[in-house]
């Protein structure tokens, strides 16, 4: 892979201000695709990631709150239990606004 190719990144967040939580929620919304309360999923570069480092913590406050980026694998292994919003064979990738869905068998899991 090219050192500044795009690939899948997951971004948690716990923030402790109803109103940075709501900035950050925003911020996101316009970067990935939520995929659970307080997390995205999104396709961008390093480069990418680094310049929504600098935006997301331009907005929290580094004593309260909390931010993790995850870089996934490009074969992404995973196992979901419950109720999920999006199906269990969902893979981002790149579309409008950087997203689109697709069902990919290679995602589902075996028992």
């Amino acid at each position: 892979m090219a050192l500044n190719a795009p690939c899948l990144w997951l971004v948690a967040y716990d923030i402790a201000d109803h109103k940075r939580l709501a900035r950050v929620h925003r911020l996101l919304k316009q970067e990935g695709v939520p995929v659970q309360y307080s997390l995205f999923a999104l396709r961008n570069t390093p480069q990418g990631v680094l310049r929504l480092k600098a935006k997301l913590a331009d907005l929290i406050d580094h004593k309260a709150d909390d931010v993790r980026i995850y870089r996934l694998p490009e074969r992404p292994s995973y196992v979901a239990l419950g109720a999920t919003i999006l199906p269990e064979d969902l893979l981002i990738l790149g579309g409008p606004n950087g997203f689109a869905a697709k069902s990919d068998p290679r995602l589902r899991t075996r028992d």
